[in-house]
């Protein structure tokens, strides 16, 4: 019975305190583009790649709604995929020009429709050489207890994705210069 005080006081606190990264299990897209890093990031840091990557999928997304903000910290997202009948959204929490760093956190849809906790998406751009860099893309997420044996998962392959067609674009639009 203690125990499961205990585990109960754990939730509901990680719950309102948001859970620590570690505590989170991770899925990572890494995919290196031939351009500047501060490139990548002009297209990364606001609303570029969503926009760019709705406009390249659109057998995918359906419509990209900026709910709240225009793209800094406290913007909130929603993408609805087609047909129409689901979506994900998600609020910026972080963006850092410094170190290239954008996070977000997932608000409804996505995993959390299936059975996560948590869902918090990081972007990272790293610089390689000075006419290179790595795309990160980072799924952290929590499962709820009761969905446990279900083994919900995100789904990276948007992001994969949307680094391709940043790579495509960005380096085209290099070669055109």
């Amino acid at each position: 019975m203690l125990k499961q005080v205990s585990l109960i006081c754990f939730l509901i606190f990680s719950c309102y305190m948001g859970v620590e990264s570690k505590d989170l299990k991770h899925l990572t897209n890494e995919l290196e583009v031939n351009v500047a890093a501060s490139r990548v990031w002009e297209l990364y840091r606001h609303l570029g790649i969503s926009m760019l990557t709705a406009r390249e999928l659109k057998t995918v997304i359906q419509s990209v709604q900026v709910l709240k903000g225009d793209g800094g910290v406290g913007t909130i997202l929603k993408l609805t995929f087609v047909p129409g009948n689901s979506s994900y959204t998600e609020r910026f929490i972080k963006i850092d020009d410094e170190k290239k760093v954008k996070v977000a956190k997932g608000l409804e849809g996505g995993c959390l429709a299936i059975g996560c906790s948590v869902q918090i998406v990081r972007l990272d751009i790293i610089e390689k050489t000075s006419d290179s860099c790595i795309i990160r893309s980072d799924i952290g997420y929590a499962v709820k207890e009761e969905f446990e044996a279900n083994d919900p998962k995100p789904n990276i392959q948007l992001l994969a994705a949307a680094a391709q067609i940043a790579k495509r674009y960005l380096e085209s639009s290099k070669n055109d210069a």
